[in-house]
């Protein structure tokens, strides 16, 4: 028997309240698509930089590809058994430690991206130096108002609050479909330049093979793997939707759309930025859009780009934070009353996660290191390993011998990589 309405903790459904309208396939779709596309399309050309086109081009495929075979897992143990949510899935298998494990992750890998959003927000808006200025810069000059840790504060005040505090998941769907509009904007805008570019004669040649010659150790080239794995990482929100919809069959359909369509904006965004900017290209491509570049209609349609995924990633904000709060509240609170019924909690815990987020992003210089951290563990956890290790405890004996294959290299690969990456990242700060 599924869960009832009363239920509290990790078997706790993640909505709560009056009646609603089972949402569209079309709707799960775009609030699929917008909790993937988030923040990472901004370090994919930088990770074409390191691997080269035909590398990266195999790693978003085939990553994509073990995202979904990681789903299909969830969904059908899940649909197996009791639990509706991610933390009560892995609470079946290995019980309350099993929990724990996933909400800590849902913690990490989420607040991470909260913080980079902001930081992201804060390059659009304010920049990064002298030679990276923000559009409010550019347009009204340096000015005590415009500054990273004031302009970021008018943001989280006064658009992002009043997002956050919308509690049921289905509400979004529309600000979904228009962060899912802009993202496209803002591809179309970038592969129009890099077109335009190509066509004068002004890019460089990309690279098709990573440069090992060039002072490019074998093993930095891991370190692009966890930012990819970070990108497609949208499980924590896997059972919110698919609950809402009902039926396994069409939370899966909604997933390989929204995968397919993401991965493609993945390479586009990736080529396009990267024949762009070629080795110029930084972690963070937004910052690359200044406008140094010369032209008043190439300024105007920088500004353009950078403001609508600015945007963007105002909407997608409230996508994370719900996973987010419900996580916490899970763990901190699991005898109490649902978050949803408590007003005071409720408010509590979205202004402090909040002005976490604000202070952590004014402190962090670069979402690099947070793509590399977060891909490297609690990403690379939920998006593999839990699932995988859901397939071979199969408590409800529906795993095939194929199933358990899959489940055991995908386990071993997500380690291994992982391994490497971080070990690599330690050795290039000690050196």
């Amino acid at each position: 028997m599924a869960p009832t309405i009363e239920a509290a903790g990790a078997e706790a459904p993640l909505l709560q309240g009056g009646p609603r309208k089972i949402p569209s396939l079309a709707g799960a779709v775009f609030n699929v698509a917008t909790t993937i596309i988030g923040a990472g399309i901004m370090s994919i050309p930088a990770t074409l930089k390191v691997l080269g086109i035909i590398p990266a081009f195999f790693m978003i495929v085939f990553i994509g590809i073990i995202v979904e075979i990681s789903v299909e897992f969830m969904l059908r143990f899940t649909y197996s058994g009791d639990a509706r949510t991610y933390a009560g899935l892995m609470g079946e298998s290995f019980g309350r430690w099993g929990a724990v494990a996933v909400q800590i992750c849902v913690m990490i890998t989420n607040l991470g991206c909260l913080i980079m959003y902001l930081i992201i927000i804060g390059d659009v808006l304010s920049g990064t130096g002298a030679d990276h200025l923000g559009v409010l810069q550019e347009w009204f000059g340096v000015q005590w108002w415009n500054i990273r840790a004031v302009a970021l504060l008018f943001i989280v005040v006064f658009v992002m609050l009043p997002l956050l505090l919308y509690r049921r998941l289905e509400s979004l769907w529309l600000s979904s479909a228009i962060s899912v509009v802009l993202a496209i904007v803002f591809v179309g805008i970038c592969s129009g330049m890099a077109i335009a570019a190509l066509i004068q004669g002004q890019t460089q040649t990309p690279r098709f093979l990573p440069d090992l010659e060039g002072g490019l150790s074998f093993f930095n080239l891991f370190t692009a793997v966890p930012v990819i794995v970070t990108a497609y990482t949208f499980h924590f929100n896997v059972h919110p939707i698919g609950v809402e919809l009902g039926k396994p069959s069409d939370m899966m359909s909604a997933v390989r759309i929204a995968l397919i369509f993401c991965a493609a904006i993945y390479f586009a965004i990736g080529v396009f930025g990267y024949l762009l900017f070629g080795e110029a290209t930084m972690d963070d491509i937004l910052v690359n859009f200044d406008k140094s570049s010369g032209s008043s209609l190439t300024s105007l349609l920088n500004d353009l780009v950078r403001l609508s995924y600015a945007l963007h990633l105002m909407l997608v904000f409230p996508m994370l934070n719900f996973s987010l709060r419900t996580n916490i509240d899970e763990f901190l609170f699991s005898k109490r009353p649902h978050l949803t019924v408590d007003n005071k909690r409720f408010l509590l815990l979205t202004l402090t996660l909040l002005a976490l987020a604000y202070i952590l992003a004014i402190a962090i210089p670069s979402i690099w290191y947070l793509f590399q951290f977060m891909g490297s563990t609690s990403a690379v956890c939920l998006a593999f390993i839990f699932p995988g290790a859901v397939a071979l405890r199969d408590i409800h004996g529906i795993s095939t011998g194929r199933d358990k294959i899959i489940a055991a290299i995908m386990i071993s690969l997500a380690v291994i990589t992982s391994c490497i990456a971080i070990s690599t990242n330690i050795y290039n700060m000690v050196v």
